[in-house]
């Protein structure tokens, strides 16, 4: 791999120009690397920073499908021993009777695995230092993007100009390069906002991810593997209406500690932070396209949802093993990478399932954002009624691991 912020003569031309290097764009280059595909990766950011300590402490949950990519291109040994397995996933209406728990049975495994979001991008970057097929342009962003019949040419604002044959946007929810191209977007606000933080707790989680639904909205808590003191630890993700945000992000954090324990209802004993606390604005999007002349739009730039579910890192990941599969099928044929055959078979793939995904989210948080003893009643009634119901709840964890519908080669063990 060339880690590259200079000026000079251009690199020479590659298959793939990827614009965004965090966790789905570094996946994506990657993948195509193992493959034999070759990418220029653009990231404005300074990859020490994203690593630091203490920069980020957010957690992804990593569905089985998810974690077959990553074995599959060669980050299965660094990541093994990082992961927390989720063993079982309880769902609650404000804790009271009336729970589903989804256990599978042992020769099923887990219904995923929790991980740091710092030790992804460890695991992320330490491979593509080590891949000739990468170019890894960091602290720098583009100024200018060419896409025309014979291929793409990017200047970057070091000065930089590099060429490819398909330019990918995996910028994130804010991408430039989704919005220069035109695509409209279905979107709305939840007008709430999540506050994401981690815990340690007195008690062991055992594996178990909670998700307890307020009224204001859900309350996640998702097991980490201990650290090195021993201390069990959760990540949290609690979302509030937006007009109470204000006065949650101004609690010291004595306070925000007393307000989460209120509602853990004790699950976990004694609790206190592990990590620093952050917040977002939560809005839904998506890309009605996702292709044009020369250009995929993946992850967070073509769909982001509500977090209520964990699944939005995973469906970025699903865009990744997708587009891969896509893109060796048609360079096997002689194709080259932005062929618009190629471009056409990816946005039909994806677009039907990400679509489905983010529907049902969209309809889960709606369902138990309903406020009242009514509506909770109906809700717990159903609840019941999945509990007592196998076929159901199997649709639901195969829906978890990520392992319903056309998956990609690279997604399956």
């Amino acid at each position: 791999m060339s880690d590259s912020n200079t000026t000079g003569t251009a690199p020479e031309r590659r298959d793939l120009i990827i614009l965004g290097g965090g966790l789905v764009g570094m996946t994506l280059a990657l993948a195509a690397a193992r493959a034999g595909i070759t990418a220029h990766v653009v990231d404005r950011a300074d990859p020490a920073d994203l690593v630091a300590e203490g920069a980020d402490g957010r957690a992804s949950a990593i569905s089985t499908a998810s974690w077959n990519l990553f074995t599959n291109i060669g980050l299965a040994p660094a990541l093994e021993k990082l992961g927390c397995p989720i063993a079982s996933i309880a769902v609650t209406d404000g804790m009271k009777p009336g729970r589903i728990d989804f256990t599978p049975k042992a020769e099923e495994g887990t219904l995923g695995r929790m991980f740091a979001n710092r030790d992804l991008r460890i695991a992320l970057f330490d491979a593509a230092r080590q891949e000739p097929n990468i170019a890894w342009h960091v602290r720098t962003e583009a100024v200018r993007k060419d896409r025309g019949a014979h291929g793409v040419e990017v200047e970057l604002s070091d000065g930089q100009v590099i060429r490819g044959s398909l330019l990918i946007a995996a910028e994130g929810r804010q991408s430039p390069t989704r919005d220069e191209a035109g695509f409209a977007l279905a979107k709305w606000e939840y007008h709430h906002r999540a506050f994401v933080t981690g815990l340690f707790h007195e008690k062991p989680h055992d594996g178990t991810a909670w998700e307890i639904f307020y009224p204001a909205g859900p309350f996640a808590l998702l097991p980490l593997l201990d650290d090195a003191q021993g201390r069990h630890r959760s990540a949290l993700v609690w979302t509030v209406a937006e007009k109470d945000a204000a006065g949650v992000s101004a609690m010291p954090d004595a306070m925000f500690v007393n307000e989460v324990f209120e509602r853990m209802h004790g699950v976990f004993g004694k609790i206190e932070l592990s990590a620093p606390r952050m917040s977002y604005p939560l809005r839904f999007h998506h890309a009605g396209r996702v292709v044009e002349e020369r250009l995929a739009v993946i992850g967070d730039a073509a769909h982001g949802m509500h977090p209520i579910a964990g699944q939005g890192l995973n469906l970025g990941l699903r865009d990744v093993g997708a587009l891969v599969e896509v893109l060796t099928d048609g360079m096997r044929l002689g194709l080259e990478p932005g062929d618009a055959q190629m471009l056409a078979r990816y946005e039909k793939w994806r677009s039907l399932d990400s679509l489905m995904v983010m529907a049902a989210t969209d309809g889960l948080t709606r369902l138990f954002g309903i406020p009242g003893r009514t509506a909770s009643a109906v809700r717990r009634l159903g609840m019941g009624a999945v509990q007592r119901t196998p076929l159901l709840k199997r649709f639901f964890m195969d829906e978890a691991r990520g392992m319903s519908g056309k998956l990609p080669e690279l997604l399956q063990a």
